[in-house]
């Protein structure tokens, strides 16, 4: 079992190692939070000890970001002040137990094995449960994958709290949306949600409307204007394409950021304000920090709580859901008597590889309903082109530039292949049969329930394939 330390005094870090190491327990040590951070976004922990007083990040912030990034891991606190006031503290933060410097292995040991004793089952993973099992989806989000499961656990683990965080993904993942339900589901739901492209503006105007500034402190300014970080005061502030702020707008932001206060450009006097800041790219900014494109320290700042959202390639059971809902959508919306999908229109929008995502999706379906002319869509109607041929093969031109690489990506295009196998094996059975399940499960020798199980598996549903 994996057991994170962290202290900033290497001889606790060392000693604790020894002590757990002893008991056959697997243990990664990090001196300070930033550290244990980069660690929790790696790897999976069983429970995590952490010491309350560091430099930089306190023992409480490390505990906050453990709740979000592996909330079902506990953490125990190590503290050097044996008070009434840091226990109770320590508890009401949501620690399961604490530990006084000096502390003997016996005592370390039985508090390892009492708090692993006490993992349970977390409420966000009851609420997202019941909200999937509804809605297919989550707020906005339409998808039950796992890998969209985690995406709704987190979402409503960081509404809960104020922590900064980070949203990462390819261009149509939903970024923006992600942000949104955050702020939808946190205590700030009331207050201003207010979305800012970071791409949409030059650099002095940027700063003019986060900062905001005084009439006359510069050409154009005609009169005084409030900036978005004090309209968005007690609510929540989205800074979408963060990557592409300048350097010099960077360290103004940073500042801003670790003061809470904001100064408006040819104002005199700072004044205070109160977001929740969620930011967003398609870049790396660790990729970019190493090339000297984005501040390492504001990097960190905004890397408390990552999000990364999956594209569409890596969650190709959500497909038919995501077709089947924007079908309706925009069969009410276009005013036609549109029933379905063909199932060589289906079987090739579940091969593709969609370069723009779930935004890619939506503006095909939305293409092919409005151009059907009958009331099934046909696979023309997409209108995707030669590429999308080439990118239905699982290559996506793609060239691996590691051995491990190239394992990864034959592994891919073996399950990938045959997975392509089966789908025309189950679908062209079921046309055979007029779509009728035990037909088709009696004609290839197979019992029904395993010919539906295969079903399942692929993510086929009749209804998907023969019409509403």
């Amino acid at each position: 079992m994996n057991i994170l330390v962290v202290d900033d005094e290497s001889v606790i870090r060392e000693g604790l190692a020894r002590i757990l190491e002893g008991d056959s327990f697997t243990v990664d040590a990090a001196k300070n939070g930033h550290a244990a951070i980069e660690l929790l976004q790696q790897k999976q922990f069983e429970l995590i000890i952490t010491d309350l007083k560091m430099p930089g990040m306190s023992g409480f912030e490390v505990l906050n970001a453990v709740k979000i990034l592996q909330p079902d891991t506990p953490v125990i606190m190590i503290t050097g002040f044996a008070t009434v006031e840091t226990a109770v503290e320590a508890m009401k933060n949501g620690t399961v137990d604490y530990i006084v410097k000096p502390f003997t292995p016996e005592q370390i040991l039985e508090k390892v094995h009492l708090a692993l004793e006490q993992k349970k089952t977390t409420v966000e993973d009851i609420v997202v449960k019941q909200e999937v099992d509804c809605h297919h989806g989550f707020d906005e989000f339409v998808g039950e994958s796992r890998e969209m499961q985690k995406i709704y656990r987190r979402i409503i683990q960081v509404a809960a709290t104020d922590s900064t965080v980070l949203i990462t993904g390819e261009s149509g993942t939903g970024k923006e949306v992600a942000a949104r339900a955050i702020h939808k589901h946190s205590s700030r739901r009331d207050q201003p949600f207010v979305a800012v492209d970071c791409t949409a503006l030059a650099e002095n105007l940027l700063e003019s409307e986060l900062f905001g500034h005084v009439k006359g402190s510069f050409t154009g300014a005609v009169q005084t204007k409030m900036g978005l970080l004090m309209v968005a005061d007690g609510g929540t502030l989205f800074l979408d394409e963060i990557s592409n702020i300048s350097l010099s707008t960077q360290a103004k932001l940073l500042r801003v950021l670790q003061e809470r206060q904001v100064t408006p450009i040819g104002g005199t006097q700072p004044v205070s304000f109160n977001i929740h800041l969620v930011a967003a790219t398609n870049r790396s900014l660790k990729t970019m920090v190493a090339e000297g494109k984005f501040r390492e320290d504001l990097f960190f700042r905004l890397n408390i709580i990552p999000l990364e959202l999956p594209p569409l390639r890596e969650r190709k059971g959500d497909i038919p859901l995501l077709i089947r809902h924007f079908m309706n959508k925009f069969v009410e919306e276009v005013g036609k008597d549109v029933r379905g999908i063909s199932p060589e229109a289906m079987h090739f929008l579940e091969n593709y590889s969609y370069p723009g995502n779930v935004r890619e999706l939506v503006n095909t379906i939305e293409r092919a309903v409005v151009l059907c002319e009958g009331d099934v869509v046909q696979k023309e109607n997409l209108e995707l082109g030669e590429a999308a041929e080439s990118c239905s093969t699982g290559f996506d031109g793609f060239v691996p530039t590691s051995a491990e690489a190239l394992k990864e990506m034959k592994r891919h295009i073996r399950d990938r292949s045959v997975e392509n196998v089966e789908k025309a094996f189950v679908i062209q059975a079921l046309k055979r049969n007029n779509w009728n399940i035990s037909r088709a499960a009696e004609e290839t020798g197979m019992l029904r329930p395993n010919f539906q199980t295969m079903l399942k598996r692929l993510g086929i549903s009749v209804k998907d394939y023969f019409g509403r």
